[in-house]
């Protein structure tokens, strides 16, 4: 990314760095269930100021000792935690990259702090706050309690708040058979809020200008 676009995704959020999470669960209890996938997708903006899904990164991940495991929530998700194919790796192995990655992120856009972007978003920041507390990891990239969440984002943008249905009448192809993998939910949903944030510019929105000194 060109020093000028930095700028642009720098300004465009006053400075803050969104980053598109997604986490697969063993339950709805941040304290006592299991996180099992984790991925992120960061953005990157081009020199029109259109935001644009860039790099993923994804990790199966194990059930931290004593971690409770909802019957429900994996037929649903449809994960097995002791299918060895999984090549899953403990939270820390998982967030401790993830984490690196996006502060690389913030360091290389100038920005100050990441935000969590993700499909009703106090869930998946309750479970990866509640993670990087069992894993003792001090240094969390993310903004304690800010959040971009799409099902809101996409209830004003599009009238549904459902992830595949918001995707269909954005006119992004979502497959039902792939949904629920921390990895392709997550790229849909920076697809979705690339559309949502780039359609805004083009009605009149935010527009490009000198990088303001204040942010």
């Amino acid at each position: 990314m060109s020093e000028n676009n930095d700028s642009l995704i720098r300004q465009r959020f006053r400075g803050f760095l969104p980053v598109v999470v997604d986490l697969e669960t063993g339950g709805f209890n941040a304290a006592t269930d299991a996180l099992l996938e984790v991925a992120v997708t960061l953005l990157v903006m081009d020199d029109e100021g259109e935001l644009q899904p860039g790099q993923t990164l994804s990790f199966n991940v194990d059930p931290f000792e004593g971690a409770n495991l909802e019957p429900s929530a994996l037929e649903f998700t449809g994960i097995d935690p002791e299918n060895p194919l999984r090549d899953a790796v403990p939270e820390a192995i998982a967030l401790g990259d993830i984490f690196s990655r996006v502060r690389k992120e913030i360091r290389d856009t100038g920005c100050t702090r990441a935000v969590m972007v993700a499909h009703n978003a106090h869930f998946d920041a309750g479970f990866m706050n509640a993670a990087a507390a069992r894993c003792d990891i001090k240094r969390n990239p993310f903004h304690p309690f800010s959040f971009f969440d799409t099902a809101t984002l996409a209830g004003l943008a599009y009238g549904h708040t459902v992830l595949a249905q918001a995707c269909k009448r954005a006119g992004i192809q979502f497959s039902n058979s792939e949904a629920h993998s921390a990895e392709y939910d997550c790229k849909k949903t920076a697809a979705l809020f690339c559309g949502i944030v780039n359609r805004w510019q083009e009605l009149g929105g935010w527009q490009w200008s000198a990088p303001d000194e204040d942010l």
